[in-house]
């Protein structure tokens, strides 16, 4: 959906890319609104989303925004929470601290029927036992429960109320749809992401929630000039491609798998929001630029809600940019700082 032709409605791109990541990192606007806009344009409206997801038109499952449907493709796994077959120490672990705590369990289904959907801080810490964590969730017993308790459907995220999650039962949220076996499930997810990807290897690394690969969805392919077995959807095999310049998040499907882009368009880049400044190439949130079928910079820019400004402080250019290119990319600059109703101030 990055072609001349743009999608539809946030709807349509929703289905399309299969799942939406819904990160709240704002340093230039949330993921998932950045997604949308990079797909619409300026007659997104980030009111669309929050719309959504509080009418269950779309749903934030195990975060990433996705269609209602697409519920009954995680419920065999929900089912099998925490997992099946041998159980790992880790698994093990959850479930043993969770039926430890099955009084507070009780405790947050009971005040969610009552009076959600809820925030967290409005739910009662009446765990027995602890969260023992060696990072930052260590003793918030709270949340660390509920996210175990949305990994087996129980409850489920009905909305937002600023960033905080709106917490409500999962059976007031999600579309009551049967149960689709785990293995067909998966078949389904990797096919969807397959023909959202376009190519993809088979194996990649291992998420928990939303992989990388395609399985063994679509067919077989052989990429000229690099190593390895590639799955193409054959559906988008001889489309008429038109291109345009767009920018991109950092957590957009097209860039996420690194690996992926280095392969197929020699493109380098990381996230260096988590580096030191001093060891930063290209920014703390550089969005990178597409142009064409091509992936051929970073934009280093910023969002100053406070001052008012949307703050470009470098274009690193992979590839001379010509004149035209430079005027495509300052375009979506002007369209981007429009969007999101902040004054473009030009650094460099």
């Amino acid at each position: 959906m990055l072609t001349s032709e743009r999608p539809g409605d946030l709807f349509d791109v929703v289905r399309r890319l299969a799942a939406v990541q819904f990160d709240q990192t704002a340093a230039v606007a949330p993921n998932a609104d950045l997604v949308a806009w990079s797909r619409l344009g300026s007659s997104y409206s980030p009111k669309e989303l929050t719309e959504a997801l509080e009418t269950q038109a779309l749903v934030e499952l195990q975060g990433f925004v996705r269609p209602p449907e697409s519920v009954a493709l995680f419920r065999a796994e929900m089912a099998e929470w925490p997992g099946s077959g041998p159980l790992l120490d880790w698994q093990e672990y959850r479930r043993d601290w969770v039926m430890a705590n099955e009084g507070c369990r009780l405790d947050l289904l009971e005040r969610l029927r009552q009076d959600g959907p809820l925030v967290m801080r409005e739910l009662p810490d009446t765990c027995v036992v602890p969260w023992k964590s060696s990072g930052w969730t260590n003793n918030r017993n709270v949340s660390q429960l509920l996210e175990f308790m949305l990994q087996r459907g129980e409850v489920a995220v009905a909305g937002r109320q600023g960033r905080d999650r709106l917490w409500d039962l999962a059976t007031r949220v999600y579309p009551d749809e049967p149960m689709i076996p785990v293995a067909e499930a998966e078949r389904i997810r990797d096919e969807q992401r397959l023909h959202a990807l376009g190519i993809a290897r088979p194996r990649g690394l291992e998420y928990l929630v939303e992989p990388l690969d395609a399985g063994v969805a679509g067919e077989w392919a052989v990429v000229d000039g690099v190593r390895g077995e590639w799955r193409v959807h054959p559906e988008l095999l001889g489309q008429p491609f038109s291109g345009r310049t767009a920018l991109l998040s950092p957590l957009d499907r097209l860039v996420y798998d690194r690996k992926r882009i280095a392969d197929l368009f020699e493109f380098d880049y990381q996230l260096e929001m988590y580096k030191p400044v001093a060891k930063r190439k290209w920014g703390y949130f550089a969005l990178p630029i597409l142009h064409g079928d091509r992936l051929v910079g970073k934009v280093d820019a910023t969002s100053d809600r406070k001052a008012g400004v949307f703050r470009v402080d470098a274009i690193h250019e992979d590839v001379p940019f010509s004149k035209s290119l430079t005027a495509a990319v300052h375009r979506e600059l002007r369209d981007l700082a429009h969007w999101l109703q902040l004054e473009l101030i030009l650094m460099m």
